[in-house]
């Protein structure tokens, strides 16, 4: 099977992730992307989610908290604002984000804060959910 190579990147860490794989399953402000060797040219902005990275006949997934994905036929580069493989993730901190969050756009919605509030508690959010399914954790 042909490959294509995937490097992640963020500012604070460097190089996060750099192999060849078979196929890149990720989220894009348009939806979800399949990306296979030999993709046509792409940009995009991608929102925090649990990437799925297909390789050697198995699977494995890494948190990406935003950023820009280029695509060429030989190689996917992310720059992400955060990225963390599983091993990386600390669960207790990530579920206790998660409830934060989750409080935070209750009381936003409840109190009619600013949009923009809301708009922070939501990311932040996503952020925590994503964290907690790249680590197989379900969800409060």
């Amino acid at each position: 099977m042909s490959t294509i190579l995937l490097e992640v990147a963020t500012p604070d860490k460097g190089e996060v992730f750099a192999k060849e794989i078979n196929m890149l399953i990720c989220r894009s402000i348009a939806g979800e992307l399949g990306i296979l060797p030999k993709h046509a040219r792409l940009l995009t902005e991608l929102v925090p989610h649990a990437m799925r990275i297909k390789m050697d006949g198995g699977e494995t997934q890494l948190f990406i908290g935003g950023g820009f994905m280029e695509v060429t036929p030989e190689k996917i580069t992310i720059l992400a604002d955060s990225a963390e493989m599983p091993d990386d993730i600390d669960v207790e901190r990530a579920k206790s984000a998660y409830k934060r969050a989750e409080d935070r756009v209750n009381s936003a919605k409840n109190k009619g804060d600013a949009e923009i509030d809301l708009k922070r508690a939501e990311a932040a959010l996503a952020r925590a959910k994503a964290r907690l399914l790249v680590k197989g954790v379900p969800i409060p």
